[in-house]
């Protein structure tokens, strides 16, 4: 099976026919965690995730980037006022 492994963490790509060929090996490993895109010609057309992969929130991820002030609705109290009264 080719596998097109870049090394940076992205999933493999393999061809359709190859996809075919070993399909249960393929969804082993993406039941294990390691998910894998079947292209056409060469051109990627869909992405294979565990079922138990799913998106997680990434919390934090701009933890350092910019703060949030604890009175952030003191700066809108007029707008909030105006759109829900007082």
């Amino acid at each position: 099976m080719k596998a097109d492994i870049t090394g940076n963490g992205a999933p493999k790509t393999v061809n359709i026919h190859d996809a075919k060929t070993h399909l249960s090996q393929l969804i082993l490993e993406a039941s294990q965690g390691s998910s894998f895109i079947i292209a056409k010609a060469g051109k990627p057309m869909v992405k294979v995730i565990s079922i138990n992969q799913e998106s997680k929130p990434r919390t934090g991820m701009l933890t350092n980037v910019f703060s949030v002030p604890n009175d952030i609705d003191a700066a809108f109290q007029d707008e909030i006022e105006a759109m829900f009264g007082a």
